[in-house]
């Protein structure tokens, strides 16, 4: 079965009446968690960003308390698991602004955390890898905004 573009798809759904619309949308969300989730950003929190913002750094917070810094392997595993739920909800966003004040956040709160960077290639990796990944996203905001990330930037690499 052929998967439908999405040409047909905008078109179809822009010919639905509005009740069957709804339909269509809660049935969407029913099946998986992240629909919902990116229903629910769609209709409350993408009108007041700095809020949904704010919500995902806490979130953030809390789970980089909650990392066991038993084992190195363990470490990894938590930042990682931070990471995929932060790469989840910039792709909600899809704002280079929201991308970049995550990212820099992950990484201040990695340098803050007290993990050893250096004991293990994994966790340098993954701090390189957001810093390229930040830096990507500062190239295309207002300059600005990009002279005042480059500065936090400089922060994470000290």
């Amino acid at each position: 079965m052929e998967t439908t573009s999405l040409h047909v798809l905008k078109k179809e759904l822009s010919e639905m009446p509005p009740a069957e619309l709804v339909a269509v949308c809660i049935k969407l969300a029913k099946y998986k968690k992240e629909n919902k989730e990116l229903l629910g950003y769609l209709l409350f929190d993408s009108n007041y960003e700095p809020e949904y913002i704010n919500k995902i750094k806490q979130e953030m917070d809390l789970l980089f308390t909650g990392i066991n810094k038993g084992s190195l392997y363990i470490v990894k595993k938590n930042l990682r698991k931070i990471l995929r739920m932060t790469n989840k909800y910039i792709k909600y966003s899809g704002q280079k602004r929201t991308e970049t004040e995550l990212r820099i956040h992950y990484c201040l709160k990695l340098r803050q955390s007290g993990i050893r960077i250096d004991s293990g290639t994994a966790i340098s990796n993954i701090l390189e890898g957001q810093v390229m990944k930040i830096s990507k996203a500062i190239s295309m905001l207002h300059e600005d905004l990009q002279h005042d990330y480059q500065a936090e930037i400089r922060q994470i690499l000290q």
